[in-house]
């Protein structure tokens, strides 16, 4: 039997081959809380990578490759307060941070919790992930002084990432970009659904994964997933 000499093309979306694109199941969402993923230029993993199927759920997304840009404004490509917006950061969440029922918590530059935590997050226009190691992301970070400006988010989560044993991860609670996504804007948007309907779709394309490739382990840790 002879090799297919022109194999299906990569989906143009989420740059992965057909037998791993979930894309036909997203419907995106009409967001108020905007979405930033900004993407280490080196963070190539086309066939477990979450973040472009992330930004696909959402009316109001940018997606951006990229080492450092001098302000959000040029991220964005329009004028915009970096202090009105959130950045997932990369410490740990202490349990005694969080109060009844959250997940999710804003804190100051040192780590402590902001007193009104509703108000805090009432007031986000927009949300930034970044995406890559944790090494990648951390150099991010370093690199883009502005983001010390935005709103620092940190996420408690109690299951581990649904990637379990595809990617290894440097701590517990190491979640992929689409999970943190996911809890980040269903909590802002004040809509389950957006968690449920990502969660979803990404456990439909590590199902495909799996069938295609097993349940082999690959390098390259994700920073929260």
């Amino acid at each position: 039997m002879s090799l297919d000499a022109n194999p299906p093309a990569d989906c143009p979306h989420c740059l992965k081959a057909p037998a791993l694109c979930v894309c036909d199941l997203v419907t995106p969402f009409d967001n108020s809380v905007e979405l930033l993923i900004l993407q280490h230029p080196q963070e190539q993993d086309r066939l477990l990578g979450s973040a472009r199927l992330a930004a696909r759920h959402f009316k109001k997304e940018h997606f951006k490759i990229g080492l450092s840009w001098p302000s959000l404004s040029k991220v964005l490509g329009r004028e915009a307060d970096p202090k009105r917006w959130a950045i997932l950061y990369l410490g740990s969440l202490k349990a005694e941070a969080l109060g009844p029922g959250r997940d999710i918590v804003v804190v100051t530059g040192k780590g402590a919790p902001l007193p009104d935590q509703d108000a805090a997050l009432r007031d986000i226009e927009g949300i930034i992930l970044l995406d890559g190691t944790w090494s990648q992301a951390k150099a991010m970070w370093w690199r883009n002084p502005w983001m010390l400006k935005c709103r620092r988010v940190l996420l408690a989560r109690e299951r581990p990432s649904r990637y379990g044993k595809l990617r290894r991860e440097p701590r517990r609670d190491g979640l992929s970009t689409l999970e943190a996504a996911a809890m980040l804007m269903a909590r802002l948007e004040g809509n389950p659904k957006i968690e449920a309907a990502l969660n979803t779709n990404f456990a439909k394309m590590l199902e495909r994964y799996r069938a295609a490739y097993g349940t082999k382990t690959i390098g390259g840790v994700a920073n929260h997933g």
